[in-house]
């Protein structure tokens, strides 16, 4: 009888260290600490790529398609245009010419795209586009203009 009882207060207290050791005590429903023995080394940061002339285009048409009011045809003279001159500008940098070279070829090449969105795109919309333009195309102060003179007529 002695034995019986010393054998299952062993039994119990073996289930409770047993338990005690599988994950700590804290949750029945998880296993114990899953370390890594050797440590994770960090991954080397990618190097991030300048992006090309068509995708700075691409991201900024659908704002200036929006604030100037372009149908279809207007919107791929534009953004060809864009491409175009965004593309000269890209170059130019990359040329690393002096200061004065670098800011007269820019002036020519403003002229130039002015010129030339001026030859593609009706007198309202050239206006438009010039003064979008002049805001560094930001459309939101664009289309803050262009809803309070809606507001005033």
């Amino acid at each position: 009888m002695r034995t019986r009882v010393v054998l299952t207060l062993m039994l119990i207290g073996g289930l409770f260290a047993a338990e005690a050791q599988y994950g700590y005590g804290n949750n029945p429903y998880y296993g114990g600490r899953r370390r890594n023995v050797v440590p994770q080394a960090e991954a080397p940061p990618k190097k991030v790529e300048p992006k090309t002339a068509e995708e700075l285009v691409s991201e900024e048409m659908p704002g200036i398609i929006q604030a100037v009011g372009l149908n279809e045809f207007e919107a791929a003279v534009v953004s060809s245009i864009l491409t175009k001159y965004v593309q000269k500008r890209m170059e130019l940098q990359i040329l690393e010419l002096t200061p004065e070279a670098t800011q007269e070829a820019l002036e020519r090449l403003g002229i130039d795209q002015r010129r030339e969105l001026e030859e593609g795109l009706p007198e309202d919309k050239y206006q438009a586009m010039i003064e979008l333009e002049e805001s560094r195309y930001n459309t939101k102060k664009f289309k803050k203009k262009k809803k309070k003179q809606k507001k005033k007529t």
